[in-house]
């Protein structure tokens, strides 16, 4: 009955901080939406998904949320669109800490390489890419 994924919400502490961490370590493009007299949403558009933000503690924006909406507890696998040894020397000049990787995992629909790192709320990000046997 389901297809895929449309959108994962991250609840944040630091909207700003959030938006910057995305947008420059992982390239994902800011995109705002809805409709007034609602505020303003955020999102980060990446492919044909994006993440929808929520800041911690602001119930104006939508009708409804999470049971206990957390900042850092999300624990996601994002694949990555260029080699991950390309990701990897990008995290490094721009001084995120990668707290380990790279290292072989089992994904959804293949074998991956994978290393991982932390967003500002403290979700655990894994980037991927497929595995081939050398």
């Amino acid at each position: 009955m389901i297809q895929s994924i449309d959108h994962i919400v991250i609840t944040c502490r630091d909207m700003a901080a959030t938006i910057d961490f995305y947008t420059r370590a992982l390239g994902m493009r800011l995109e705002t939406f809805g409709e007034p007299p609602k505020p303003q949403r955020k999102a980060l558009r990446f492919g044909d998904q994006k993440f929808n933000l929520h800041q911690a503690g602001d119930a104006s924006v939508t009708d409804i949320y999470a049971a206990t909406p957390t900042p850092g507890s999300l624990d996601l696998c994002l694949i990555a669109s260029v080699p991950l040894d390309d990701v990897a020397a990008h995290m490094k000049a721009l001084g995120v800490a990668v707290e380990l990787g790279p290292v072989r995992r089992t994904g959804a629909r293949w074998p991956i390489r994978s290393i991982y790192l932390r967003d500002p709320d403290g979700n655990l990000i894994e980037v991927a890419e497929r595995w081939r046997d050398a």
